[in-house]
Parts: C-alpha cells; sequence; structure tokens
C-alpha cells in the first residue's frame, strides 16, 4: 500500500509546487509508481505536468465536494511512472462547500484510500495556506515535507503550521509525521542561507534533507514547457538536486532507488 506525503507550507514563493512536481516525477523515474495530487486551485502542478487547466473537465474538486470515484479522475501523464489526480479553478470555492458536510475534514481521506494500493508513493501538492483543504490533506496523509526557503523570514510562520499538524495529530491522524524539510533557492555563497540553515536545523532536529534545491533558471522554465526539470533538462543543476533528493527520499523509506 501506497506512502502518502503532503508537501505542505502556508507561505507561498517557498518552491513547494516546484518540490511537488520534482520530486514526484523523479521517484517515478527510479522505478516507483507515484501520483501525484494537486489540491491547490492555482493548479501549478497539472499545468506543470503538461496539463491546459481550462482544459481540465474533472478535477480534485470532484473528489472533495462531489464525492466522486478518485479512480475516474486520475489521469496517466506522458512521464514515467507518473500519474496525476489535477486541478482547476473550481477548487477556490471547494473550503465553503465542504465546510458544512459531514466529515469534512476526512473526505481527501476517504477517496484516497481506494486507490493507496495502486501506488508506491501519493504526493499532495497542497494550497499556501492553513484551510480545509490543507487540514482535509494532513487528515490523509502519513507524513509531510515541509519545504523552507533559504531567506529572510524562513521559519515565519511556521510554529502555525507546526501548531496545525500537532492539533491534526491529537485529533484526526495520530500517525502522521514529518518526513523531512526541504531547504530551496539555496545559494552557498551567501551569510545569510548559512544563517537560515543553522536556523532551520535548530528549528527542526534530525529533519533536515541533505540536499538542498539551488537556485536555478532551469527549474524555473520547466514548468512554463509543462515538463519536470529532469525532462526539461536533465543535466541542469536543478534536475541533478531532485534526482538526490529522489536518492534520499527513498533510502529514508526503506526503498532502494532504480535507475
Amino acid at each position: 500500500m501506497g506512502k502518502t506525503i503532503a508537501i505542505v507550507n502556508q507561505k507561498g514563493g517557498v518552491g513547494k509546487t516546484t518540490s511537488a512536481v520534482n520530486l514526484a516525477a523523479a521517484v517515478g523515474q527510479k522505478g516507483y509508481k507515484t501520483l501525484l495530487v494537486d489540491i491547490d486551485p492555482q493548479g501549478n502542478a497539472t499545468s506543470g505536468l503538461g496539463f491546459r487547466k481550462k482544459d481540465v473537465v474533472k478535477s480534485s474538486y470532484d473528489v472533495l465536494v462531489g464525492g466522486e470515484s478518485a479512480a475516474d479522475i486520475i489521469k496517466a501523464t506522458k512521464f514515467r511512472r507518473l500519474d496525476l489526480m489535477p486541478s482547476n479553478m473550481q477548487l477556490a470555492g471547494a473550503e465553503l462547500e465542504i465546510a458544512d458536510m459531514e466529515n469534512r475534514t476526512s473526505r481527501l481521506k476517504s477517496a484516497l484510500i481506494s486507490i493507496k494500493e495502486n501506488y508506491d508513493f501519493i504526493f499532495l501538492d497542497c494550497p499556501p495556506s492553513l484551510g480545509l483543504i490543507t487540514i482535509n490533506a494532513l487528515c490523509a496523509v502519513d507524513s509531510i515535507i515541509v519545504p523552507i526557503q533559504c531567506e529572510y523570514y524562513a521559519l515565519e510562520g511556521l510554529s502555525q503550521l507546526m501548531n496545525t499538524v500537532r492539533q491534526v495529530k491529537r485529533l484526526y491522524n495520530p500517525l502522521i509525521d514529518i518526513e523531512g524539510v526541504l531547504l530551496t533557492m539555496y545559494d552557498g555563497r551567501l551569510n545569510l542561507t548559512q544563517q537560515v540553515v543553522t536556523e532551520v536545523k535548530r528549528y527542526f532536529p534530525q529533519k533536515v534533507y541533505a540536499t538542498v534545491i539551488p537556485r536555478n533558471v532551469r527549474l524555473s522554465e520547466a514548468p512554463s514547457f509543462g515538463q519536470p526539470v529532469s525532462y526539461f533538462d536533465r543535466g541542469s543543476k536543478g534536475s541533478k538536486a531532485y534526482d538526490e533528493l529522489a536518492n534520499e527520499f527513498l533510502r529514508k523509506n526503506g526503498f532502494k532507488p532504480q535507475e
């Protein structure tokens, strides 16, 4: 049965979707059947895998609000061993619609249970907020990856995220754990970067990935071509970083990377 991981940070611009798309693609390339669930109304993970959001008829909205089967929404991508549950703009109003529904915090969990056995790993790209959609994700997953940018105010707001995780753990999902903390937009030449790394490691002892994600032009360009960076430019620094992250992620989960 597949392990489910939410990639979450309520702060925008931290490389959350970039990490969701590229880690999922890299794990798929290594031979593991992978699903990326886009539950961000912006739908950037959907377009980042080559789907036009306006052409998406059914999406994660229909799973969360309409109670449709996850299997009916999932689409195969053109990338190795990677499927997608797409998002579209309908999801923007989903929180208001599910607020008064029965089991409003576990709707996503119920939907994913039926397809977990089809995948080795399921990654969830969460919205940059701590609303009901993100709460649904936290209730549905085994663990979370928290991307943090190596910039000033990097830890701002993270205590709120950790409080939410603790609350979900106490009330709904006692098994949820921090999978890892990922440092993004890394530039080792800057003193500020080193200060942020030290601070993050103190805040999250033993949880920070050894792999860091650098600032990289090709990494920024890849989404506009609808491709993960490892398909867009295999030799780029960004591609190599996510390849290393996938290896580290798999080893930590007791899997051997397969080329």
